[in-house]
């Protein structure tokens, strides 16, 4: 797959940026509710406020709809994120609310697209655990029955029946959900929120976060806002305040690229007739989606950690490198579109907790903060951010925050989601894949080979 002239973008091959960036906060102000990030999630629980008749401010460092929710693969899943098996290890009587609260998200989404008149190319086409060996297979199969014990509607089925790409073995497809152009998706609710009456700054840095008498002072560059109470949103970027609990969430950087357009015939000749998004079994998975553009885009299987903050929000480019292994691992996957090229490639900053489960909670009882959807944040943190301000307003915790919330925000040392853990995960599954590429390879070449 030929890699020799992709455009390696600073923001998302989605979309451009805004081209009525508003101005920054110049003076002090006061307010009801200030909310810290401009993403989806921030921008969710403004709205929300907004809606309900809140005097709300938002400060954004960028613009609204510059992090992850708009460089995303546009998947919008219906699901748990994280890794099934171990959360219901370790969580198990909290799978059927984890469960619910993934599905009400997806159907949270596909209502707010509807009500805010977003045209972002939405395709409810759900979207599939796929294999590609028997092993991932067998995996698959352990995971809907969790699911399904749950609570969550999926299907199992091989590639024909799922309508999937042949040269994955079969999967589990989720109901609900879809795929769509997430930079579309995040500029329409920005649309939204500029257009509702909550005051929003953009190019606002916000450097310190503290109480003071019984209300919230939020230090930017050139002025400070003092409110009742804070909604912080900022996902990977909140580490950079010391009211941040200690271990609350790890920064990954992970990349997403797209083909150059393909011919619809070779397109259609993948069997790819239920056009949903795929995400492989491995334990750092590759995701693969056609879009409208007849393109594929594809993305993550390799991630690297932040270890410093502040994180760099605008100079990061994805590493050719992990770009050039992006487009190896697509080869393998579509051996038939191998000669396709990359036509550009993007990333961006994510958080994983160390339960791989998403949280939301309180401090000092007027700052409340959401992280971490692991990977699910196009469903889940439009969500978690309405809750939240549901809350804020109501003084009542909605039942599907309940399994996110953490009553003291204290969390354990991420060990598996150190550099050295992460290359480890990375190297089990390269392991995998050679074995059971030698496996494929022995079959062909004798068929009474094991």
């Amino acid at each position: 797959m030929d890699t020799a002239n992709v455009d390696y973008l600073g923001f998302t091959g989605w979309i451009g940026p805004p081209s009525d960036v508003r101005p920054p906060l110049d003076g002090d102000l006061g307010c009801a509710v200030a909310v810290v990030g401009g993403g989806l999630g921030g921008m969710s629980a403004a709205l929300r406020l907004a809606e309900r008749g809140q005097d709300v401010v938002v400060l954004e460092a960028q613009f609204c709809g510059h992090g992850s929710s708009s460089r995303n693969a546009g998947q919008l899943a219906s699901a748990p994120g994280g890794d099934i098996q171990l959360l219901n290890l370790f969580f198990r009587k909290k799978m059927p609310a984890m469960a619910r609260l993934a599905e009400h998200a997806a159907l949270h989404v596909e209502d707010l697209i509807k009500r805010l008149g977003i045209d972002c190319d939405y395709e409810a086409a759900g979207n599939t655990f796929a294999a590609v060996s028997r092993g991932q297979l067998g995996r698959v199969r352990r995971v809907a029955k969790i699911l399904h014990r749950a609570g969550t509607k999926v299907e199992l089925g091989t590639s024909e029946e799922l309508g999937i790409p042949r040269g994955f073995l079969g999967g589990m497809r989720e109901v609900a959900g879809g795929i769509m152009n997430p930079g579309k998706f995040t500029r329409g609710v920005r649309r939204g929120l500029l257009t509702s009456s909550a005051r929003v700054f953009e190019q606002t840095k916000v450097t310190d976060v503290a109480r003071d008498g019984g209300q919230v002072v939020l230090s930017t560059p050139r002025g400070k806002v003092r409110a009742d109470k804070a909604v912080l949103a900022t996902n990977a970027f909140s580490g950079e305040w010391t009211i941040t609990p200690k271990h609350l969430s790890v920064p990954l950087w992970v990349i997403e690229a797209e083909t150059e357009p393909i011919d619809p015939v070779r397109l259609k000749a993948l069997g790819w007739t239920s056009r949903s998004g795929l995400i492989t079994q491995h334990n750092i998975m590759e995701n693969y989606r056609l879009t409208p553009r007849d393109t594929i885009v594809f993305g993550v299987r390799r991630v690297e950690r932040g270890t410093r903050f502040p994180l760099p929000a605008t100079e990061k480019r994805p590493d050719p490198r992990l770009v050039r292994e992006l487009a190896d691992a697509f080869a393998t996957r579509f051996p038939s579109l191998a000669d396709v090229a990359v036509d550009r490639a993007w990333g961006g900053w994510i958080a994983i907790t160390s339960s791989w489960l998403p949280v939301a909670g309180r401090i000092g009882g007027t700052v409340f903060y959401s992280i971490a959807c692991n990977g699910h944040g196009l469903a889940q943190a439009p969500y978690v951010g309405a809750l939240l301000a549901d809350l804020v307003v109501d003084g009542e915790r909605p039942e599907d925050l309940d399994v996110l919330w953490a009553e003291k925000a204290r969390f354990p040392r991420p060990l598996m989601m150190s550099p050295l853990g992460l290359r480890t995960i990375w190297a089990v599954d390269r392991f995998t894949d050679r074995i059971n590429g030698s496996r494929r390879n022995a079959r062909k070449g004798d068929p009474t080979a094991a």
